[in-house]
């Protein structure tokens, strides 16, 4: 299997937070303020400006796209020509930038937070998780988290995988069906020296984890075995990553040169890349 990535869109700051959804790619340009798609030949459209840097993606049952704004630490939804609409501002019960999420079947958010601020480089603290119901109730599922980031629920919709950046794991829970709350905290997979940001989940239950930090992106089984590795260039980052096109053997890669403080300043350079394997994707997002 050739793992060697092809650029399918440049000119961009800093994607992240790729969803396949209704034939298209849809991400985050956070630093640029805007979520876009991209088609398979390349065609991109501009969604909506979301001035507040927006982060993680998903979509109600009915099709309409929540989207995490980070720095006012609100999850809002694209109505139609309504434009953005606040669901929820959880700034109270987070205590840092929130960013990635996964949205279940039954328009259940969790939503992620760094815990402290990574452009400041501030000293680490634990974060925690944030649930959100479709009527804009929000509350804490989990705590002393480290950083959590890219997020997938199993196909069964019974499990859900967290990639904890800062503790270089991913860590799984079981999700009560009835309430959203998660249980049985475990260790997924310890992948130090890798540093998990976004994830995404195939049909063998394998994840493919974006690793910035050791440039790269690893497919990943329970346990922590590693079974396939896809290398970037010295000095462009992985970021995130999600499974689509139309058989869903499509790895879309999102990949970004600069540090934090040049993403902030406006400096960084990102691209969306594409890789063909041979396991397709399955769950959420």
């Amino acid at each position: 299997m050739d793992l060697t990535p092809t650029v399918l869109l440049d000119g961009l700051k800093f994607p992240e937070g790729p969803r396949w959804h209704e034939g298209r790619l849809w991400f985050s340009d956070m630093h640029a303020g805007r979520v876009m798609t991209v088609e398979e030949t390349g065609q991109t459209s501009i969604i909506c400006e979301v001035p507040n840097r927006p982060s993680g993606l998903g979509f109600t049952p009915d099709g309409r796209l929540l989207i995490v704004s980070m720095v006012d630490k609100k999850l809002l939804i694209l109505n139609g020509n309504l434009g953005l609409k606040e669901v929820a501002d959880i700034s109270l019960l987070v205590t840092g930038l929130i960013n990635d999420m996964v949205v279940d079947a039954r328009s259940r958010c969790y939503v992620g937070n760094f815990g402290f601020d990574l452009a400041a480089e501030e000293a680490f603290k634990p974060a925690n998780i944030v649930m959100v119901r479709p009527d804009g109730v929000a509350q804490v599922v989990a705590e002393d988290m480290a950083f959590p980031n890219g997020t997938v629920i199993t196909p069964d919709g019974k499990t859900m995988i967290v990639g904890e950046s800062w503790g270089r794991r991913l860590t799984a829970f079981d999700i009560n069906q009835d309430d959203g709350t998660l249980s049985n905290r475990r260790v997924w997979a310890d992948l130090k020296p890798a540093v998990p940001d976004g994830i995404c989940l195939d049909e063998e239950g394998a994840i493919w984890v974006a690793s910035p930090s050791t440039e790269e992106f690893i497919r990943v089984t329970e346990g922590g075995q590693v079974t396939d590795r896809i290398t970037l260039p010295k000095g462009k980052g992985a970021y995130a990553c999600m499974l689509g096109g139309e058989d869903r053997r499509t790895l879309f890669l999102c990949t970004s040169e600069g540090t934090e403080q040049d993403r902030v300043a406006g400096r960084s350079r990102g691209w969306i890349e594409t890789v063909r394997v041979d396991v397709p994707g399955a769950g959420l997002p």
